[in-house]
């Protein structure tokens, strides 16, 4: 529990000084946003803020992760390294998706062919390693199962291999671009990404309080390393809040695609280290609200010819539209996001109770 606290409040000073640090940097070294012509009006004011604001995010998480563990003199596990080689790597993909915006002066910066290419090389490095029979600990479990899972293992549904790593490449792709989509408002993506990465802290806390020491049983979870992805998770969940100072409204940087690919990623790997695939899609609910209403947008669009559902998506740009402030729809949807968040909690513990 002391690494726990130790990693996430490293993490939080960190993303908090540091991003300070990175304004003034990004601002003289002209680092600024680009904003697509045909988004809200209200949004070319924010021509130029600093973005690639997610390279402190993975640093002070990164840092406040192996802090913890030096300052209480444990190892680094399989699983904790497995998550942070996902988290960076494709953190390393949207870095170079942001830099080729900044050096060319445009929205578009890495085709989407390059971005995808990208994010399947990293989603299959990692769920090649994660299901290695190598990376068994002594009781066999390995990082990743091939059973699909939603509050544990579903035991009846066992994937072959290149299924399993199908799985894994649409769990992470599909989430890391998932908070790219929710990350075009000040704070939207940062504030929901400290809830969703808040209660993987309290999944890994509880499924390592409840930690299958032999035998696999009903009620315990048969999970590697439950405690380590506890402390990385208080790191993530620390960077962001940290980040979110600086992010909320008016915002004085963007995380850009380095943050959002990244923490997206992320949260993919939590569910898939976790057993907890399927309880993402209700704890990241906003994220999957976000990616459909462009699935539609634009199947609608193609189907109709030229129709719309929504004014313009992601549908938060939806509201705006409408109207709203930018305010009020991220306050709304990070309320959306808490309900998610409580739902999905509240299901997971109602679970473990009902098989004692």
């Amino acid at each position: 529990m002391r690494a726990i606290l130790l990693a996430g409040g490293i993490a939080l000073l960190i993303s908090l000084l540091g991003t300070r640090t990175a304004i003034t940097a990004f601002t003289r070294w002209g680092y600024g946003q680009e904003i697509r012509e045909d988004g809200p009006t209200s949004h070319h004011t924010k021509r130029g803020t600093p973005t690639m604001g997610g390279v402190v995010i993975i640093l002070a998480a990164v840092i406040g992760y192996f802090a913890a563990k030096l300052i209480t003199l444990s190892t680094p596990s399989a699983s904790a390294l497995l998550l942070l080689f996902l988290f960076v790597g494709m953190g390393v993909v949207g870095f170079l998706d942001d830099f080729i915006k900044i050096y060319k002066q445009r929205n578009l910066g890495l085709r989407s062919k390059a971005k995808m290419i990208g994010q399947t090389l990293i989603a299959v490095v990692f769920g090649l390693l994660a299901l290695s029979p190598w990376l068994e600990d002594e009781n066999g479990r390995t990082p990743a199962s091939h059973k699909l899972s939603f509050l544990r293992e579903l035991d009846w549904l066992v994937l072959p291999t290149i299924l399993a790593l199908l799985l894994i490449w649409v769990f992470v792709t599909g989430f890391s671009n998932a908070v790219n989509l929710t990350d075009g408002l000040d704070g939207l993506a940062a504030g929901a990404s400290v809830m969703v990465f808040g209660a993987y802290t309290l999944v890994n806390i509880w499924q390592n309080n409840q930690f299958c020491q032999g035998e696999p049983s009903s009620t315990c979870y048969n999970v590697r390393d439950p405690l380590d992805l506890a402390i990385i998770a208080s790191a993530i969940t620390g960077a962001c809040f940290g980040f979110l100072w600086w992010n909320a409204a008016p915002a004085a940087i963007f995380m850009g695609d380095t943050g959002s690919l990244a923490l997206g990623s992320a949260l993919a790997g939590f569910a898939i280290l976790t057993r907890t695939e399927l309880l993402l899609i209700i704890l990241g609910g906003l994220f999957v609200l976000e990616t459909l209403s462009v699935m539609l947008q634009v199947g609608f669009f193609k189907i109709t010819k030229g129709k719309r559902i929504f004014r313009m998506a992601p549908i938060h740009h939806h509201f705006e539209m409408l109207g709203w402030e930018q305010v009020t729809v991220v306050i709304r949807f990070w309320i959306i996001t808490g309900l998610c968040v409580a739902t999905g909690l509240g299901i997971f513990y109602a679970e473990w109770v009902s098989r004692l």
